[in-house]
């Protein structure tokens, strides 16, 4: 949509998705309710920003659903993101920064589709212990949230993915899935051929969590620090290091490597391989440390 956005980058739009219904269990639907108790508005005003409350959406709680068991309660979760997607909608023309509160991972959804309303292309940091990767064929538990990185890029649970009527929501490319360190074996043997970014919790402890940050908004947006060798032009004592940086792609594709079968605990030592390669590339060419 041809709509001119004024970044305003002060100003914060605070949102609530009061939904536990893609979750394992309910509670989730109070997490709005308990970081505004927290003071996490008047903390963000305390550091500099304005702060518009948004309030929140119907409260949409966990219910069990055992006629569903590979993909538990999406009536329920559509109706929370068609609830929230439209605020979302109305916080990013408003040129506002949307901040959501909420437990529920699946509400992700909701927040990039009311975002793609204005913007054409959309990057995605996903910060998480698991890397919800899981399809209805091969999750465990039914359990949607298990799912999340599935429905964004197009391969979920199908009426999940329609949500946004021209799939994927976001490129694989595009995404940099954050800080995980649980895969069930069918996520394991999906990554080791994706093209998702990814940034394992042991990369996030080898390299420290804000160059780790670093690294995955590069990688999701597209950019990339300036490669090595030309780092060590500018200052010639790093020549070494990047004479070693250069052997790994910054994003860790690790193509390099010889492939390794893709099942089981094959995959999970390459990537565990690729992690510890990417954090000795960022180490030695010093990149945010």
């Amino acid at each position: 949509m041809a709509v001119k956005i004024t970044r305003q980058t002060k100003n914060i739009a605070l949102l609530g998705a009061a939904t536990s219904a893609a979750a394992l269990r309910a509670g989730l639907e109070r997490a709005p309710a308990a970081l505004r108790a927290a003071g996490l508005a008047d903390r963000l005003k305390a550091a500099g920003f304005s702060v518009a409350d948004q309030g929140d959406t119907a409260i949409y709680p966990f219910q069990p659903d055992e006629d569903h068991p590979r993909a538990r309660n999406v009536s329920a979760i559509l109706k929370s993101l068609n609830d929230l997607r439209p605020r979302v909608e109305v916080a990013v023309k408003s040129g506002a920064l949307p901040v959501i509160l909420s437990g529920d991972c699946i509400s992700v959804l909701a927040v990039v589709a009311g975002t793609r309303r204005y913007y054409r292309n959309v990057s995605l940091i996903y910060v998480d212990r698991d890397a919800d990767l899981n399809v209805p064929a091969t999750t465990p538990s039914g359990c949607v949230d298990g799912m999340v990185i599935s429905q964004v890029i197009g391969r979920g649970a199908p009426e999940l993915v329609r949500f946004w009527g021209e799939p994927p929501l976001v490129r694989a490319p595009d995404i940099a899935i954050f800080g995980f360190e649980r895969l069930d074996p069918p996520e394991e043997q999906f990554l080791v051929t994706s093209p998702l970014r990814r940034h394992p919790s042991l990369e996030v402890s080898s390299v420290g969590a804000a160059a780790a940050a670093r690294l995955a908004r590069c990688a999701a947006v597209r950019t990339r620090p300036a490669p090595a060798h030309r780092q060590a032009r500018r200052d010639p004592r790093r020549a070494r290091a990047a004479v070693r940086a250069r052997r790994v792609r910054p994003d860790g594709d690790a193509r390099d490597q010889p492939p390794a079968r893709a099942t089981g605990t094959s995959a999970a030592r390459r990537l565990r391989r690729a992690a510890r390669a990417r954090a000795v590339a960022a180490r030695d060419d010093g990149r945010g440390l």
